[in-house]
């Protein structure tokens, strides 16, 4: 029979292990998801995002033009990498498991990876474009289907 002592101390012990264990596996989830971001260069993509949200700001209202700082220190402050990394990694370690996520990054460390990581969005691009010239060449296709529900 087991001694009670000896009980309370494999029942401590267990209580100190398993929250050590799951801040281990926190950590090392978290180390995933900061290997991916580095992989697919989240940093540099979402503060090209921001610096794009900047010129499509100044363009739809030059005015703004003298408040460019200002208006770039407003958004690297709210929406720049480095006020949104630790809610991104949230966002990926709760859509994401470890497992899947060191999957991903061996993919992403390959030659192939990179090139995903590099060519995908300019094929994005390009599908836009090729998209809204499609749309620019059908339009007249549109303008016909919706004048006869126009005119009652």
């Amino acid at each position: 029979m087991i001694q009670k002592p000896l009980v309370r101390l494999l029942l401590i012990a267990l209580i100190v292990a398993v929250p050590g264990s799951s801040v281990a596996d926190a950590d090392s989830h978290r180390q995933a998801v900061e290997k991916l971001f580095k992989l697919t260069q989240m940093e540099q993509k979402v503060n090209e995002s921001v610096d794009n949200v900047l010129l499509i700001q100044l363009q739809q209202s030059p005015q703004l033009e003298p408040h460019r700082q200002a208006l770039d220190d407003f958004l690297q402050k709210h929406i720049g990498w480095n006020s949104m990394k630790n809610e991104i990694a949230a966002m990926y370690m709760e859509a994401f498991s470890e497992a899947e996520l060191k999957e991903m990054n061996a993919f992403y460390i390959t030659p192939t990876g990179q090139r995903v990581i590099n060519d995908v969005p300019q094929l994005v691009q390009r599908r836009n474009q090729l998209a809204m010239r499609r749309m620019q060449e059908n339009i007249g296709e549109l303008q016909k289907l919706i004048a006869p529900q126009s005119g009652q």
